[in-house]
């Protein structure tokens, strides 16, 4: 496996994909990041084109793990030096990659991928090989995917530790809108609101530690990943603005926001009590599995485990 970027989630990857036994390499552009991967013993260096050279002699699978806006230069070599190897990425939007691995030439061995966890911080000393461990990993299923590429990207998640989630790549950026990209945005208004209050500071506790946690993430990563998924992004937008103006305009003329505390209440409820059943039964492969899969996962259910290879269930 060669991963091409070792921030905190490229990271992460390297450090789970090595511990759970895969031959893994990596490639990243600063310096600082490859002396620290390599000091802590891992196989790592700033030279892309010898990375990549490698990686089309060994097969390896390419795992993209640029931000956003370097995603179609880092493709574009990938395009010229491994343009027949198994390509996935974890990148947080899935639709402009998609476009973008299509521009490139690419698509035919690509499959997109986003681990859902990460934390507000950055760079290869950030990264941590249980970082994956019990949380959700999305491998797309959309119309041109490859059987024995997806069998490879599933197996990569599932050695890290995660449980799959098979999506749509249009689907899952409705979805990451929602629970990913938005509260970046709720949580940097917060954290400006309550700057602007005299003593705020001094007395924020818990409530305002959680509601802003993510507000501390790099500027440049958070703008990549919300204005690459605008188009999902703005409808969210106006349903909350929406929501918080009914909210003033009750609480300004009788003294009540109950109709939000509530319904937010009951959705809170609905998350802690959402399970995530195993997929089974299914061979990655056989005639519909794209649909089946893609609708397993809108349902909530999860790939916890796998027999290998194409056409195993």
């Amino acid at each position: 496996m060669c991963v091409l970027g070792l921030g905190l989630i490229g990271g992460s990857v390297l450090r789970a994909a090595t511990n759970a036994g895969r031959p893994a390499f990596g490639y990243n552009r600063s310096i600082e990041g490859v002396q620290g991967a390599q000091a802590d013993g891992f196989d790592a260096s700033d030279d892309l084109d010898a990375t990549l050279l490698r990686a089309a002699e060994t097969g390896a699978l390419i795992v993209v793990a640029v931000p956003m806006p370097a995603l179609p230069t880092m493709l574009t070599h990938v395009a010229a030096a491994a343009p027949d190897n198994a390509l996935t990425d974890v990148i947080s939007v899935k639709s402009a990659v998609l476009d973008a691995v299509r521009d490139a030439g690419l698509l035919t061995r690509y499959v997109g991928g986003h681990p859902m966890t990460g934390t507000a911080h950055s760079g290869w000393a950030a990264g941590d090989a249980q970082l994956f461990v019990d949380t959700p990993w999305v491998v797309t299923v959309d119309d041109h995917v490859d059987p024995q590429a997806w069998t490879e990207v599933l197996g990569l998640a599932l050695d890290c530790g995660s449980f799959v989630v098979p999506a749509r790549s249009d689907e899952h950026d409705a979805a990451a809108a929602a629970i990913s990209h938005l509260p970046h945005l709720a949580a940097e208004a917060l954290a400006i609101t309550a700057s602007r209050v005299p003593l705020a500071f001094a007395l924020a506790a818990g409530s305002f530690r959680d509601g802003t946690r993510v507000a501390a993430t790099a500027p440049d990563l958070v703008r990549a990943m919300c204005e690459a998924n605008s188009t999902e992004l703005i409808p969210l937008l106006d349903q909350t603005i929406e929501l918080l103006t009914a909210a003033r305009r009750t609480l300004a003329e009788h003294d009540s926001v109950g109709e939000l505390v509530e319904a937010g209440h009951a959705a809170r409820v609905s998350y802690d009590s959402f399970t995530r059943p195993n997929i089974v039964g299914i061979a990655v492969g056989e005639q519909n599995w794209r649909d089946q899969l893609a609708a397993a996962g809108r349902a909530g259910w999860v790939i916890r485990s796998a027999l290998p290879g194409p056409d195993s269930r």
